[in-house]
């Protein structure tokens, strides 16, 4: 049985999930996403990647800066939604947008509930070294990411997997994993299941002071840095390449063999010294320009084993 959807979503990561609910055959009524953000050299409004699709399939489309008002809520209860599927929306839904659809709100988040509820799971379940992460399709509430979980797909996180590769897995995952949620709401045997009080772990958005690289570290946390960060914001340092100092962002490294001061470069293949061992730079970027193989990049640069990176 179709259902009418409202879909709740902005980044690319939803985009999948909306393609499948689509494709299922369900009504998507309506679509919420953020407003159109101002990007590039001439600061021009760019819709999400969730509004341009919307638009391509004549759906509407609402952006409300929010959803707390008597009028929002009028309009979100007048589209008489059997449910809502919200994928990385960015606002909270007020309890009277909660309860509107008869079948209420599922949410698609991209962790093992309750570890890491929030802004940031992909890249804080890589940065903390996890070795598993997934998918969960979980009833909205009011709390952040609180809900009761239906349904869990999982996944190993491989020791090199980065942030970026991690996200396409898990969004192409949760696309299947809804639809089959949606399913099994349809014909009401979707059925949940209250989340552990143990092992909650929170997401934060990801800081600025964060992305820069703090050789003194240990290698192995480092390594985690790089490729959860990997390829936004991107982990950075900076290294003077004969103009003072410049920025430049580590996009892959791999532990490796060595010792030495943190920060200096080791040898010709981009083996830094961390806090305790080191790690190989395999891919790097400078600012304004396209990634880079680590080896092309330093003899471009001319630095030398013993140059220090701050």
């Amino acid at each position: 049985m179709s259902l009418r959807i409202v879909f709740m979503g902005t980044p690319d990561f939803a985009v999948p999930v909306l393609a499948e609910i689509i494709g299922q055959g369900h009504e998507v009524v309506a679509v919420y996403t953020r407003a159109p953000a101002q990007s590039g050299r001439g600061l021009a409004e760019r819709p999400s990647p969730v509004h341009a699709m919307a638009e391509r399939f004549g759906i509407p489309v609402f952006t409300p800066k929010t959803l707390r008002t008597d009028e929002a809520t009028e309009t979100f209860v007048s589209l008489e939604a059997d449910a809502a599927v919200v994928v990385a929306y960015g606002m909270l839904l007020p309890k009277a947008i909660l309860d509107a659809p008869e079948l209420g709100c599922l949410n698609l988040h991209a962790s093992l509930l309750p570890r890491w509820r929030g802004a940031a799971p992909i890249q804080r379940a890589i940065m903390a070294g996890d070795a598993e992460t997934g998918v969960a399709v979980m009833k909205m509430e009011e709390g952040l990411d609180t809900g009761p979980v239906a349904m869990v797909e999982r996944v190993t996180i491989g020791q090199e997997t980065t942030a970026g590769e991690l996200h396409d897995t898990l969004s192409r995952l949760g696309a299947d994993l809804m639809a089959r949620a949606l399913a099994a709401l349809s014909r009401g045997a979707l059925n949940f299941v209250p989340q552990s009080e143990d092992g909650i772990t929170y997401a934060r958005k990801i800081t600025n002071a964060e992305a820069r690289i703090d050789w003194s570290r240990p290698a192995g946390e480092l390594h985690n840095q790089i490729r959860g960060l990997s390829p936004f914001p991107g982990a950075y340092f900076e290294v003077d390449l004969g103009k003072g100092p410049e920025r430049v962002r580590a996009l892959r490294s791999t532990p490796a063999e060595g010792q030495g001061a943190p920060g200096t470069l080791l040898d010709s293949q981009f083996t830094v010294a961390c806090g305790d061992g080191a790690i190989r730079l395999l891919q790097v970027q400078r600012a304004g320009k396209g990634a880079m193989n680590a080896e092309d990049f330093l003899r471009g640069a001319r630095l030398a084993p013993g140059a220090v990176l701050a």
